[in-house]
């Protein structure tokens, strides 16, 4: 070895030369040439939504405990805002055509703060699905193209109703 060697019988590795590649191969250009970079600002929205999806998910299964999908709600809203800015959040959710989608959304947001989780829960979910069915013949289609899901997706009951799903013309 040719590093110092302290009393210890320690070698420092800044002493040591690391070996050298016989062949390096260019970097190919692959998924990590083609991500999306996100500010510090847009990681934090993303956690926030998907502490955010986590708590009301948990919360629903906990047979609508008010507390957890209260925390949901919150940081699912706040993690929106992170993520695409505040501008933005305002202005999706308060485009006319999409005032009856928000008010149901927000709405129950509101009810289950209030302490209602069920009828809260009922109305978001309705105003979620009117606010992001735009985005729906994009998420099946992505889906369509994973292995295991895909498959699933293509079943004969199943089918038909992602068909319906992803044939929407709304673009959000």
């Amino acid at each position: 070895m040719g590093g110092r060697v302290s009393s210890g019988g320690c070698v420092f590795p800044e002493d040591v030369a690391a070996p050298a590649d016989p062949d390096p191969a260019p970097a190919a250009p692959g998924p990590a040439a083609t991500m999306i970079s996100l500010s510090d600002t847009q990681k934090i929205g993303m956690g926030l939504t998907g502490f955010g999806v986590f708590f009301l998910f948990f919360g629903m299964i906990l047979f609508f405990d008010k507390a957890l999908l209260a925390i949901g709600n919150v940081l699912f809203v706040a993690g929106l805002s992170f993520v695409i800015g505040l501008e933005r959040t305002f202005r999706f959710f308060f485009q006319k055509h999409k005032m009856k989608a928000t008010g149901f959304f927000l709405g129950g947001v509101l009810i289950v703060l209030i302490g209602w989780p069920l009828i809260g829960m009922i109305l978001e979910i309705y105003g979620f699905f009117l606010l992001f069915r735009g985005f729906f013949p994009v998420v099946v289609g992505f889906i369509r193209r994973v292995p295991v899901l895909g498959y699933l997706l293509n079943l004969p009951g199943i089918s038909s109703l992602v068909d319906k799903v992803g044939e929407s013309n709304n673009m959000v």
